[in-house]
């Protein structure tokens, strides 16, 4: 065959072109992710069983790798032990290495599922840790992540509801056995025992466990969304916030009329992630939330509720759940096809949700002080915070009595403040408003001037969740005398939230499934369903 010279040059240029290596893959996200990591970061999570599964071969971290980067993901979590399984050394050291090579941070993970003696509450999946081998084992797990990495986050399994004979036996001594020391606790009840013993056993066969392997090591406890009920499986917050390296919060939400998973008013990520880091402070890390029970546009907004309560990093569980087409596994009996929907809509809202998390990061709140003591029981006005959230009076969660609040909220969880009569009489006095529940209010009418003129009794009548049915212009009523102490006017329907930050900065979001058309501070505009619009 005769070439001619441009022939020659045209057949060169496409021989070395073959020869080359092929173009690298562009990934706008990623490069996106990277330079914003200061405000928020974006995290998923490899389980035990997706490292068995699904990171076993070259192809299979490649594809994860590839994942990560079209989603955002900066920093990957690949877990040692989850439901009795414990993934293999040398498994975990090559999808640590590869990722670190490509460029991510990495982290190790622990879910403290199916450890050993079942409690006789959860079921199978969560221990009974007043049994002494079951104690050995979840130490020689930590023992084993920490010689892995320098990070371990601890999944919200690290709680004990068991009331067997062993524990009942425990708590009606007054003492916490972890393996020859003994602790004694001021009562016998079930959750000051439970509280005692998570406290310890993480202090001992966790933390000091750990760091005997690894000095370096630093562990993150994450809690799980169940704040009214912390006390009761063992969570202590502020002694184990204290405690532990660094803390996390579940800001997960699930779409409102599921069947299974519903009922939690989306305000919840929001206000959880708020209150558990004025506790944490600088220890408070992220928000992790998942795809259970969710459609896309839950999915979007747990991402909303996470950024805007001020978390350092989103949390995507689990890339087993996530990736293209859809959960093969079963979390709590449970598996679900949406994953792979919820993220593309989270792909397609990411630089939106980065530019509010940096527009968001370091600026205070202003809003009405809500006030949850931490150990708190709900009595009838279990998750009250949330829907008062929902109603659309901004709030300010805290732990500690509001004293100089332009403005509070207060329900039954406030009796656990054995000053609380001289307090809120004290705030009552000083003239500023107050939104008081009629569960709190009847409790203390006696020693409490509840008719004060700057009193508003809110009817929750022992079903939180009735608020939610209130007109707009009930609303607009409850919350009027609130905003007024923030120079704030907004009317608007119920399920449309408001977050105000200083500086005059605001973010309005509506949960609701039709538009939502809004005044605020007398400027109209109107809010797509199930959308935000914000100043910052």
């Amino acid at each position: 065959m005769k070439l001619f010279p441009a022939c020659l040059a045209a057949f060169a240029l496409a021989t070395a072109c073959a020869l080359a290596d092929p173009p690298a893959v562009s990934y706008p996200l990623w490069d996106l992710a990277k330079s914003q990591a200061d405000a928020e970061r974006v995290a998923t999570l490899f389980t035990a069983q997706d490292v068995r599964d699904l990171l076993s071969t070259d192809d299979g971290i490649k594809q994860a790798i590839d994942w990560c980067k079209r989603t955002g993901v900066t920093h990957v979590f690949v877990e040692e032990f989850r439901d009795g399984y414990q993934a293999e050394r040398a498994a975990l050291v090559h999808v640590r290495d590869q990722f670190l090579a490509a460029g991510f941070m990495v982290s190790g993970c622990v879910t403290t599922t199916r450890v050993g003696k079942p409690s006789t509450g959860w079921g199978v999946e969560v221990c009974c840790y007043t049994d002494q081998p079951t104690q050995e084992r979840l130490q020689s797990i930590f023992e084993y992540a920490a010689g892995l990495f320098d990070e371990i986050m601890i999944d919200d399994f690290y709680f004990t509801d068991c009331a067997c004979d062993q524990c009942a036996a425990g708590w009606q001594s007054h003492t916490v056995k972890i393996g020859d020391k003994s602790y004694s606790i001021p009562d016998g009840l079930a959750a000051t025992y439970r509280c005692e013993l998570m406290l310890r056993m993480g202090e001992i066969r966790i933390l000091a466990a750990a760091k005997r392997v690894n000095p370096k090591v630093k562990v993150i406890l994450k809690y799980p969304q169940w704040y009214d009920d912390f006390q009761n499986r063992g969570y202590d917050v502020v002694r184990e916030s204290a405690a532990f390296d660094r803390i996390w919060v579940g800001t997960e939400l699930r779409d409102y009329e599921d069947r299974r998973w519903g009922g939690t008013a989306p305000y919840e990520g929001y206000f959880i992630m708020r209150w558990l880091g004025g506790i944490g402070g600088d220890k408070c890390g992220g928000g992790w939330y998942d795809y259970l029970g969710t459609s896309p546009q839950t999915y979007v907004e747990q991402a909303r509720q996470t950024i805007l309560a001020g978390a350092r990093e989103s949390f995507l569980f689990h890339y087993g759940g996530l990736r293209p087409g859809g959960s093969t596994d079963s979390v709590e009996g449970f598996s679900s096809m949406t994953g792979a929907a919820d993220i593309l809509a989270f792909r397609d809202n990411l630089p939106e949700l980065l530019t509010v998390a940096g527009k968001v990061r370091g600026r205070g709140i202003a809003g009405v002080a809500a006030y949850k003591p931490p150990g708190s029981q709900p009595f009838e006005e279990g998750r009250v915070f949330d829907y008062v959230g929902m109603m659309g009076i901004p709030l300010a969660p805290c732990s500690q009595f509001p004293t100089n609040a332009p403005a509070a909220f207060f329900s039954v969880h406030a009796l656990k403040d054995f000053a609380l009569m001289t307090e809120l009489s004290d705030y009552i006095k000083t003239g500023r408003p107050v939104l008081m529940t009629d569960g709190l209010a009847a409790r203390v009418r006696d020693r409490i001037d509840t008719h004060a003129a700057n009193v508003q009794i809110l009817n929750v009548n022992g079903a939180p969740a009735g608020l939610l049915n209130l007109t707009q212009y009930e609303v607009d009523e409850a919350r009027k005398p609130f905003l007024a102490a923030f120079r704030t006017t907004f009317l608007a329907p119920n399920r449309v939230a408001l977050y105000l930050f200083d500086g005059g900065g605001w973010v309005v979001e509506n949960f609701n499934s039709v538009p939502a058309d809004i005044e605020l501070n007398g400027k109209y505009f109107t809010v797509e369903a199930r959308g935000w619009k914000y100043k910052l």
